[in-house]
């Protein structure tokens, strides 16, 4: 039996201060192909399973590129659904804003320490996650889109740091004032939620 496959998701983007549409126009793009790719890789190694023997080399390729195609899609996924509704400050009384200030110290040092991370050097992701087993907070760098993802953690904020997220907007050297534009577009309300979502697992 065929599995459904994966969808492209429709995000209702409003305007972002630092960000223009044409990026996110062009950005959007870019996940609808993240789509698409992990949709035609899923079918190859339907296909190539038929006859793993002798695919065996194909197949290990495949799978190695999988998980690129599928992280970019999901990734992105939860850093456009973070934007929707516009900018909303994370509400002081959340649980969200008490694990970040019970790990960190205080929101503001959290932010002082995600913007830290989102200039590492390279291509990546600067992500926040909740570990369920342990019930805490992770900060991580994520090369590229897929090497370093903790496993079994729940993402709750991604913040994509390749070039095409800013490039139009921002030089290299200023990509940390694309950061800070994006965080502060942030749905915190919605943030709050995923983390909510997630730490009651």
């Amino acid at each position: 039996m065929t599995a459904t496959p994966y969808s492209t998701r429709q995000f209702a983007l409003p305007e972002v201060s630092g960000i223009s549409p044409k990026t996110f126009e062009t950005h959007i793009k870019l996940y609808e192909g993240y789509v698409k790719q992990t949709n035609v890789i899923l079918g190859k190694i339907e296909e190539y399973s038929k006859d793993s023997e002798a695919n065996a080399y194909a197949l290990g390729e495949l799978q190695r590129r999988f998980s690129f195609e599928f992280d970019g899609m999901r990734n992105h996924e939860y850093y456009f659904g973070a934007l929707e509704g516009g900018p909303k400050a994370l509400p002081t009384d959340s649980a969200l804003a008490q694990a970040v200030s019970e790990t960190w110290g205080s929101v503001d040092a959290f932010m002082t320490r995600f913007k830290a991370i989102a200039l590492t050097r390279g291509i990546g992701w600067a992500m926040l996650y909740y570990d369920p087993s342990a019930k805490r907070l992770l900060t991580q760098w994520v090369d590229e889109q897929h090497l370093g993802h903790l496993t079994g953690l729940s993402p709750i904020v991604t913040l994509d740091m390749w070039e095409h997220s800013y490039l139009l907007d921002y030089a290299p050297a200023d990509k940390a004032k694309y950061a800070a534009a994006y965080l502060d577009a942030l749905n915190w309300e919605t943030v709050a939620q995923w983390y909510e979502e997630a730490s009651a697992q």
